[in-house]
């Protein structure tokens, strides 16, 4: 929906690429859908649902045997964010590197976006 010509919206890396195949063979899904809704002490929450088809408009983004599925409404907020797992000792996760994140909550499970031109902010 939101494409630019030659170049993928989101980018995996291997650690992401081994997880995200590892949950879609687990629950025999389609992919790992992404998205962002408002919430969190920044404004906004990523999503993560494992999907058993993509919705019209969704940018499905494959690497290997991993495909992410990116909701509509989060795709101008996602293009030239790095997915990666990490995993640790205290804690394991997928990591957005996002360069259009304005601010994080101190936790880094919320994030702010400079509003869209034209757009208004809250509710």
């Amino acid at each position: 929906m939101f494409a630019i010509p030659g170049s993928v919206p989101v980018t995996i890396t291997s650690a992401a690429e081994q997880q995200i195949a590892r949950l879609m063979t687990g629950k025999n899904a389609f992919g790992l859908r992404i998205g962002l809704k408002k919430g969190g002490c920044a404004g906004m929450e990523y999503t993560m649902d494992l999907v058993q088809a993509a919705e019209p408009n969704e940018e499905i983004v494959e690497q290997g045997a991993a495909r992410v599925v990116i909701a509509p409404k989060a795709q101008m907020f996602l293009f030239g964010t790095e997915i990666d797992f990490e995993d640790g000792l205290l804690e394991s996760g997928f990591r957005f590197r996002n360069p259009n994140v304005t601010d994080a909550c101190g936790c880094g499970e919320s994030v702010r976006f400079e509003p869209l031109e034209g757009t208004r902010t809250g509710g």
